[in-house]
């Protein structure tokens, strides 16, 4: 391996590993996520997504068919089924009667029930319920068992999460929401910086130099100072509980880091390149609107990358501005914490809920990282 001089292999090593360790960090949890949505509440309660495809033993609860499944035979009333689905190959290695002790008997074993009536349950599933008197009720009796499950992944968790119509399951909704917010709310700023940033770069005007200072300045400002004033002025003008409040919400606290990462880059472009326009007799705008835009986009895309996620996984600001009790305008962020509070314990509808969020700023970042280092390292070199 050749080694820049200056340089020291193990630094190089040392480097490597820790990008390597950095991507794994990042990359476990997403994979987690994504192999538990397709698992059922049992498999993830037992085991950890890592063992997905291996084989679990659970304690399940199940019911026999119910009493108007039973025939006679003889004197006696005979209820006869499986406790698994056709083409299960679960294995029960002990069950029971009662939840008190749900590994009383072993598989093959009769058991007297408390409402009369005998039950055997083999090691594949099959059952015999037996009873010298008619059998009543509308259900059968719960058998509790201990089973090695094999695995099983299902699309049960997005049809819940995507089509229910239970209004708190419902992200379908929310996800179109999110898009509603968070799409103008990433080409609007872009629009407006990419006109100031032009005109900071490359137009002479008085103050020019205190609008760039006061722009970086603007960078360091915490964004939870400008909330309530800001709620305040939406509420006065009349777009405080709607997407308009919210767009320019977005748009404010997303301008100076857009105006300040087009200035840069705008300024490295070669000055030759603006003047032989304006010698060709191009205007201003033409010049920004055929050279500059294009040349730029390295930039713009980048801005659009650190814009679209942040505006997607954003809950503070949609909370604020984006008021609205009946629900018809809540974001992804926001039925994910209402799905904590209703369903803290349904983890599948969770790690669904949360991979479905996530889906599309992957897709954005993965689609458009080429251009985010360019666009980042805008302006540090020439």
């Amino acid at each position: 391996m050749t080694v820049i001089a200056g340089e020291k292999p193990a630094l190089i090593w040392a480097l490597r590993l820790s990008v390597v360790l950095l991507v794994g960090l990042w990359l476990f949890p997403t994979l987690g996520l994504l192999v538990s949505s397709f698992r059922t509440s049992d498999q993830i309660a037992t085991s950890g997504w890592w063992r997905a495809m291996f084989p679990s033993e659970q304690n399940l609860t199940l019911r026999t068919d119910p009493p108007s499944a039973q025939v006679q035979e003889g004197d006696l009333y005979v209820i006869e089924g499986r406790l698994f689905a056709e083409g299960t190959s679960s294995e029960i290695s002990a069950w029971g009667t009662s939840a008190r002790d749900p590994a009383a008997y072993e598989p093959g074993i009769s058991a007297e029930l408390r409402r009369g009536g005998t039950l055997m349950v083999a090691a594949d599933g099959a059952y015999r319920l037996e009873s010298t008197e008619e059998i009543s009720g509308k259900r059968g009796p719960r058998v509790f068992v201990t089973a090695t499950v094999p695995p099983e992944f299902t699309l049960e968790n997005y049809e819940t999460v995507l089509v229910s119509g239970n209004a708190t399951d419902n992200m379908a909704k929310a996800f179109f929401n999110t898009l509603t917010v968070t799409i103008p709310a990433t080409i609007i700023p872009i629009l407006v910086a990419a006109f100031a940033a032009y005109a900071l770069a490359w137009m002479e005007f008085p103050g020019r130099a205190l609008l760039v200072a006061a722009i970086v300045g603007l960078l360091v400002v915490p964004l939870q100072l400008a909330l309530i004033p800001l709620l305040k002025f939406h509420n006065e003008i009349g777009i405080g509980k709607g997407y308009i409040g919210v767009w320019m919400a977005h748009t404010g606290f997303g301008l100076p880091l857009a105006i300040y990462l087009l200035r840069n880059y705008m300024v490295g472009i070669p000055r030759d390149i603006i003047e032989n326009a304006r010698v060709d007799g191009a205007t201003d705008f033409m010049i920004f609107v055929r050279i500059i835009l294009p040349l730029s986009f390295p930039a713009l895309a980048s801005f659009a990358i650190f814009q679209f996620l942040w505006t997607w996984n954003d809950l503070l600001v949609a909370m604020v501005f984006l008021i609205d009790a009946t629900g018809e305008t809540t974001v992804m962020t926001k039925q994910i914490v209402e799905l904590l509070g209703t369903r803290g314990g349904n983890w599948e509808i969770l790690a669904t809920s949360a991979f479905v969020s996530i889906a599309v700023p992957l897709a954005v970042f993965f689609a458009m990282q080429k251009y985010l280092v360019r666009g980042l390292l805008a302006g540090s070199i020439k």
